[in-house]
Order: structure tokens, then sequence, then C-alpha cells
């Protein structure tokens, strides 16, 4: 022990502080650390502050001599005040955070859920009294679009900074969703609710064949296996369907068709995207309005829809009103908290939330119109729904 002492005494003369610590005017080489290292703002390192602690970075060959020191330096000696290190570029999400995204995502899915449960059956009472499902197809659309217009320019909602080019990606998933909404719209005039939805099941299978055929996409075997129970169940239904109709059937197949090319533009338009989900799908709305309008007018005419709505005013009376304004504005409603949802949420986990929402439609709607469903149709109705849960769960 005396003698590290002496040691120690020995290299004091050798060793100072000023030698230890670089000049300013000395430009030596940084060597490397695993310390991120930050320089003042001025010239050359400074360290005024003395109740800082210093942290050495490196210190290599550093060792007490009584030899004079060499003119060559031995040390390298880097410093960095210990409150100003740099953070590291690390997202954590912690748990408090991950478990209000569970909630977030739980309060999106129950109230996606319920308004298009309340939509389907005010849209169902609408059809049955009044059959123009393109006008009816037209409100729904002009309502939302002059609920985004007023939220717009009430501040309510911050418009969306939209181009051309903005404009002109939407275009295509406009045209796909205007096919879709009307198609479905016509099968619902035509067949029951629970039966629409049953076939509308089937578009896992549409979307696997688009994008096999059209896009070049390959799938696993699992996936392709998955479609066997949701085709096989569909045509199960449509076979023990009480109240099969052909226009029916053949809208809800079109309506699958449709939405399969409406998602695809719609994840193209939306990646690198800088418009909200709400405010996506309230342009959506309105170019949809646009292009909709103009064939509801050639199809079936005010002369045709004058004397519909008083036909519907003397059988139902003023609430007819009321249904034509809810199920409006309940499709609105319940599509933007589709489109926000998808904002938050994977495709995948997307794609099991809308097989859930189509089970808690059929189930409501079956209960409500008090519809007829044998056994082997219902049987059908459940292998399908099982086919898609299991095609979202092999996408994985």
């Amino acid at each position: 022990m005396v003698t590290m002492i002496s040691s120690l005494n020995q290299a004091h003369s050798t060793f100072t502080s000023s030698e230890l610590l670089p000049r300013r005017s000395s430009r030596s080489k940084t060597q490397f650390s695993p310390l991120p290292i930050i320089q003042n703002s001025h010239k050359g390192p400074s360290f005024n502050n003395p109740q800082k602690p210093l942290h050495i970075s490196s210190a290599e060959n550093f060792a007490f001599s009584t030899k004079p020191l060499q003119k060559t330096p031995t040390l390298a000696c880097n410093a960095y005040e210990a409150d100003r290190s740099r953070p590291l570029d690390i997202n954590i999400e912690l748990p408090d955070e991950q478990a209000a995204q569970r909630i977030k995502i739980g309060i999106y899915f129950a109230t996606w859920w319920a308004l298009n449960v309340v939509f389907n059956i005010y849209n169902k009472k609408v059809l049955n009294a009044f059959p123009y499902p393109w006008l009816t197809s037209t409100l729904s659309l002009a309502c939302g679009s002059l609920m985004m217009l007023i939220s717009w320019a009430t501040r309510i909602a911050d418009a969306p900074k939209t181009d051309f080019e903005f404009w002109k990606t939407l275009f295509p998933v406009a045209v796909a969703h205007t096919i879709g909404h009307v198609a479905a719209t016509v099968s619902m005039s035509k067949v029951a609710v629970s039966f629409t939805h049953i076939i509308k099941s089937g578009e896992p299978a549409f979307s696997v064949l688009v994008s096999r055929f059209l896009l070049g996409e390959t799938f696993p075997l699992p996936v392709y296996l998955s479609l066997l129970p949701i085709i096989g169940g569909c045509a199960l239904s449509a076979v023990t369907e009480l109240n099969f109709n052909m226009t029916g059937f053949m809208g809800a197949m079109i309506s699958n068709l449709a939405f399969v090319f409406r998602n695809i533009f719609s994840k193209k338009g939306m990646k690198g995207n800088s418009v909200s989900g709400m405010n996506y799908y309230a342009c959506l709305s309105l170019l949809s309005l646009l292009i909709l309008t103009p064939f509801a007018i050639a199809v079936e005419g005010p002369q045709m829809w004058a004397a519909g709505w008083q036909n519907a005013l003397a059988q139902i009376g003023p609430n007819f009103v009321w249904w034509v304004a809810a199920q409006s504005i309940f499709y609105h409603l319940y599509n933007q908290v589709s489109y926000m949802s998808l904002d938050q949420i994977s495709p995948l986990t997307f794609s099991i939330g809308n097989t859930m929402k189509r089970i808690s439609v059929i189930v409501s709607s079956i209960i409500i119109f008090h519809t007829p469903v044998q056994p082997i149709n219902a049987l059908g109705a459940a292998i399908a729904i099982l086919g898609t849960f299991l095609y979202s769960q092999a996408k994985q």
C-alpha cells in the first residue's frame, strides 16, 4: 500500500490536468465510444459547470509511470456532460399506453357494430315501404356528405388539404364504393337482411381470387383451404333460403366484388396520405354522390320517387321520414367509424372485426324481422362465417 501511494506521488509531477484535457486549438481525432458525444455549439469542448460530472469514454493504455511523458500522447480522452446525453431513438410502448390502445380499439369495434346493426334495421324498413334502392343509396351518400360539409364549415372537424392527385387516386375507389353500395341496397330490397349478409360473408373468397388472377399475388395453402367452407356455406344457405331471389343474390355477389376492388384501391390511396380516415371517407362520399346521382335519376327518376314516397307516407305515416333520416345518418356514421378503425388497426384485425359484425347483423335482423330460418340454412351460415374466421387466421 505504501509503495502504491509513493508511486502516485511520483506520478503527480508528470501528470497534470492541463495535459489530460484537450486544448482549444487541438483537433485530435475522436476515438470510438459506445456513448453518444454531444459537442457544445461553440468550437472546442467547454466544461464551465463544475457541478456536472464528466464521463471518460475511452481510457486505453492509461498507466501511471515515473518515466517522463513522451511527446506522442498515449491517452485519448473524450468527455461529455452527463445531463446533456442524447436519448436513444427507440419507440417503447408502455403498458398503460397498450391498455389505452386496446380500449380505444374496443370502443371503435363496439360502435362500428352497433351503428351497422341500426343502419341495417332502418334500411330494411325503408326498403320494405319504399322499394327504390337507387334513391335510398343516393340519400345515404347525400346525408353523409352534408354532415361533413357542415362539420368543416363550423370547424367541428378540420377540413382535409387535398390536391388534384388526391382526387385522381380517389376516383376508382369512389366508383367501386358506389357500385358496391347500390348493389348491396338492391339485394336488401329483394331478400332478407340475414341472407344478404350471409352471401356477403363470402367476400374473402373474392378477395383471394381477384388478388391471385388480377394482381398476381400468391397465398399459402391454408388460405386457399379456408375458402372451401366459405363458398360451401354460402352455397348451402342460398340453396335452402326460403325467400330466394336471383336479383337479391346477384346484388350481394356484385357488392362483394366491388368492395374487394374498393379495399384494394383504398389501401393504395391511403398509403402515405396525410388525410385522416374520417376525412378520407367524407371525400369518398362526396365523390360517390356525384357519380351516383345521374344514374339514380336515369334508372328510377323523380316521377317514380314521388309516387313511391306518397304511398309510403300513406302506409307508415310521418315515421317513414324518420326512418329515411335514420338509415341515411347511421350509414354514414358506421362507415366513418370503420375507416377510423382502419387507421388504428391492421387489415387482419379489421377483417376479423368485419366477420364479427356480420354475425351481429344476421342475428339481430332474424330476431327483429322474425325471419324464418331452417336448421340447414343456419348451418350453412355458420359454416360460411367459420370459414371467414379461418381465412383471417390463415393470413396471419
